[in-house]
């Protein structure tokens, strides 16, 4: 009987056992969290090539302060940012932190944390195009990055102002093509498209009001993730302490606050 009991309950376990391996592993109950980015958009996230290829910038600081209180390292994924939404749904990634705007349409697919950083929109041109205002964009052709609010704005300006609209999915993509001609002119995020304004003094911009939907940065879940409420809450302790603030001023200078 002994050894019938035992055998029932070496089965029970090892059922038990088989059971716990086929349960799903939700996001809180990991140790690693996947962070996906898209790497050409600093100072936000950017590959560090003067010294290790690492991928470091404000997002990628914000989002390891975050991990730390939370308990969670950080395993960051560079990929183009029209396909980091679709990254969350198929559970590619865990959160994205991009400089992501959550607009109305991707919070159909997905959950935003609160607000974390706030910047408008530059038109960025050539100096000796002369181009000095939206209307000075009549039969151009105005670069935008593949999937992001400033390709929905360019759509919204083309209703009062025709000119044609071509996507790239990296930012640097949209500079050369403005250097070299193929574009008049881009619309990229001002804290980004300054970075690029100090290294080639060949280009200028100005700043647009493009949209009236909510501005700034957030962190995207997957929908129901329970990570949004926990991230949130470590997120409203950083801006209380001052810790976002000191992040914001290494990134962007002290003139961001």
């Amino acid at each position: 009987m002994k050894k019938i009991a035992s055998a029932i309950i070496a089965s029970l376990l090892v059922v038990s056992a088989l059971a716990a391996c086929g349960k799903e592993e939700s996001a809180a109950d990991k140790k690693t969290l996947v962070m996906a980015t898209s790497a050409d958009y600093p100072p936000f996230e950017y590959v560090d090539t003067a010294n290790s290829d690492e991928i470091v910038g404000f997002d990628v600081d914000l989002a390891k302060a975050l991990g730390k209180k939370l308990g969670y390292k950080i395993k960051v994924e560079d990929k183009d940012f029209s396909g980091l939404i679709t990254a969350l749904k198929t559970k590619q990634a865990d959160l994205v932190l991009a400089g992501m705007t959550p607009t109305p349409k991707r919070k159909k697919n997905v959950d935003f944390s609160d607000v974390y950083y706030k910047a408008n929109d530059m038109i960025v041109t050539k100096k000796e195009s002369n181009i000095k205002s939206v209307e000075d964009l009549k039969g151009g052709k105005i670069g935008v990055q593949l999937g992001s609010i400033q390709e929905d704005a360019a759509k919204e300006l083309q209703k009062n102002t025709a000119f044609d609209i071509e996507t790239r999915n990296r930012i640097p993509e949209l500079v050369q093509d403005v250097q070299n001609g193929r574009f008049q002119a881009a619309i990229i995020e001002d804290t980004v498209a300054q970075g690029f304004l100090k290294k080639h003094a060949e280009l200028q911009g100005f700043n647009i009001k493009t949209s009236d939907d909510e501005a700034g940065s957030a962190i995207a879940f997957p929908k129901n993730s329970d990570l949004t409420p926990t991230f949130n809450k470590a997120l409203k302790e950083m801006k209380d302490s001052g810790e976002l603030d000191k992040l914001i001023i290494k990134w962007f200078g002290a003139d961001a606050k």
